[in-house]
């Protein structure tokens, strides 16, 4: 079966020696909503840039459905939409010209274009927001604009980080039923990182527990909470990192 992500080995050394990732190895399958989780500092977002092209590895292998990252970083720029943790849109338009603009890059024809902002403007959930400009939204309002636009190009990839940050409860929870609905209507897969556990364990099918760069847990989020003996995902979580820290330091 293809594998829709096959991350090997990675390590990812900056300059100055600071590793930021050490021999990461996971896989996604074709279709899966994937969550990449650890406290901060442990090397999920330099992980999905490289998966995003963004960064180059030092060491190992990254492929998207078959592509490698490197070596083809075209190919998976085509089929691949990312949402940074920090992104932003163009302040001076409204969030429809924005969605209409960023439709015309990745859209075939025009009605092409014109069904993607229809999709994006229904995934948003802004309403008449959608056709004031972008500089008066406000930070959640902008996320929800931006999934959108990662959304609408229906990637066969799509990449989040921190998906639903700045949002409220309401909005959390449709910004949830959003992806959802994304991966099983289309077959989008979905790789995600959250500081929300609530969030990943309802959502994904698989997470994986990352520390200083490496993985050190893995697996379906019910399988997890058993294996651990926990209540929950976010006690799973903690009692990940800590045995982490008593063995990694």
């Amino acid at each position: 079966m293809e594998l829709a992500v096959e991350v090997r080995n990675l390590t990812k050394i900056f300059p100055g020696g600071a590793i930021a990732v050490k021999n990461l190895s996971f896989y996604v399958y074709p279709g899966e909503i994937y969550g990449l989780i650890g406290p901060n500092g442990a090397g999920k977002t330099t992980t999905l840039r490289i998966i995003a092209t963004l960064l180059r590895p030092s060491f190992g292998t990254v492929k998207i459905f078959g592509y490698d990252v490197v070596k083809e970083a075209g190919k998976v720029r085509k089929i691949v939409s990312y949402l940074p943790e920090e992104a932003g849109a163009y302040r001076n338009l409204t969030g429809y010209e924005y969605l209409n603009f960023m439709a015309r890059l990745y859209a075939s024809s025009r009605r092409d274009a014109e069904e993607m902002v229809e999709e994006a403007v229904r995934i948003s959930g802004l309403g008449n927001r959608i056709f004031d400009k972008v500089k008066t939204y406000s930070r959640g309002m902008k996320r929800r604009l931006l999934l959108a636009r990662t959304l609408m190009v229906r990637p066969r990839l799509a990449i989040l980080d921190e998906p639903t940050s700045g949002l409220d409860v309401v909005h959390a929870l449709h910004v949830r039923r959003v992806i959802e609905e994304y991966a099983k209507k289309y077959q989008v897969t979905i790789l995600l990182s959250s500081h929300n556990m609530l969030e990943v364990e309802h959502l994904c099918n698989r997470v994986g527990i990352v520390y200083k760069g490496s993985l050190v847990a893995e697996g379906p989020p019910t399988e997890l909470i058993k294996m651990h003996g926990a209540k929950d995902l976010e006690e799973v979580f903690a009692k990940v990192v800590k045995n982490a820290e008593d063995t990694y330091g």
